[in-house]
């Protein structure tokens, strides 16, 4: 069945790239290194966690062993200071894809960051860079009104950036306001257009439980290790820093929002798992549905005895052609 569905794919004469997409705590990075140690792939991270250097812990970031025996690109690239967009990731991607096949190997990209893989295959529409001063006004309005205020204004403004961006995706409700303050049109009106095809033909992996459920016990199962090892001292690190702040992406990531409020006095330690373990669960409802509307996706669920051997198929049979 796999194989006549990869046969069925159009045939054209562009070079080969493997999209292995997930849920957070799916089981990612298990299955990629699975492929790496069967087929010659080289994997680049898909991750708005994982490119920060310090958030390790808190990000499930491989550690060094893992990293020495299946090097993954875009992986501690960016201090967590820095910004870092999906025009920033797009470039780099698309420039470690070029090595990777540069080493005569087919790029392997690992991740759940939806967004990311979204501007790498389709683009980005030519949006105003980001302007300081107008998102510490958003954030500041954030401060007093909460974002669902900011979500619901994005509603009147432009409907249809609001109905696709949750009321709980800051950073995308930021930007969106953003363009529309700088360019007076809506964010959704810029994002239109035609746009050249993507560079290379793709395999589309999905990793989607059956059981959410079980995803959710792993989710949680999960939390209680980083917080068994060090999570709360990672998260000090970065505020003895003092040059981080509570507004930036690093910090605005799942988990790390929420023990950042609970050191900065916000709540106890208990609410700070909860609240980050209800972010995650979010999280991963929002990953599934963006998988689920993609339907040039395979989907294998990560937790059935067979998804590696499932997973080992799908990738043999694309790459078959290329070796034949």
């Amino acid at each position: 069945m796999f194989a006549a569905r990869i046969a069925r794919m159009p045939v054209d004469q562009r070079p080969l790239a493997i999209f292995l997409m997930g849920p957070t705590a799916s089981g990612k990075t298990a299955l990629a290194q699975a492929l790496a140690d069967r087929f010659d792939v080289g994997l680049v991270s898909v991750d708005s966690a994982l490119v920060y250097r310090g958030l390790d812990v808190g990000a499930a970031k491989p550690d060094a062993a893992t990293l020495s025996r299946y090097p993954h690109r875009l992986i501690d690239i960016r201090d967590p200071a820095q910004a870092y967009s999906a025009a920033d990731f797009r470039a780099d991607a698309l420039d470690a894809m070029g090595e990777v096949r540069g080493e005569g190997k087919t790029p392997l990209l690992v991740g759940g960051t939806g967004l990311y893989f979204h501007a790498l295959q389709y683009g980005l529409s030519r949006l105003p860079e980001a302007d300081a001063a107008l998102r510490a006004q958003l954030s500041a309005q954030a401060e007093r009104e909460g974002w669902t205020a900011l979500h619901a204004r994005l509603a009147v403004l432009d409907p249809a950036a609001a109905a696709r961006i949750g009321v709980n995706d800051t950073q995308r409700i930021q930007r969106a306001l953003e363009v529309i303050a700088l360019t007076g049109e809506p964010l959704s009106a810029q994002q239109t257009g035609a746009r050249a095809p993507f560079a290379y033909r793709v395999l589309k992996i999905a990793l989607l439980p059956d059981d959410r459920v079980l995803l959710h016990e792993r989710i949680g199962q999960r939390l209680d290790i980083m917080f068994a090892q060090g999570f709360v001292a990672e998260v000090e690190r970065l505020r003895a820093r003092g040059d981080l702040g509570a507004d930036l992406p690093a910090v605005r990531a799942v988990g790390y929002r929420q023990v950042w409020q609970h050191l900065a006095g916000d709540f106890d330690l208990t609410e700070a798992r909860r609240r980050a373990l209800f972010a995650t669960r979010q999280l991963a409802k929002r990953q599934i549905t963006w998988l689920r509307s993609d339907y040039d996706a395979i989907a294998v669920d990560p937790f059935g005895n067979a998804s590696v051997a499932e997973a080992e198929r799908l990738v043999a049979a694309f790459l078959a052609p290329a070796r034949g």
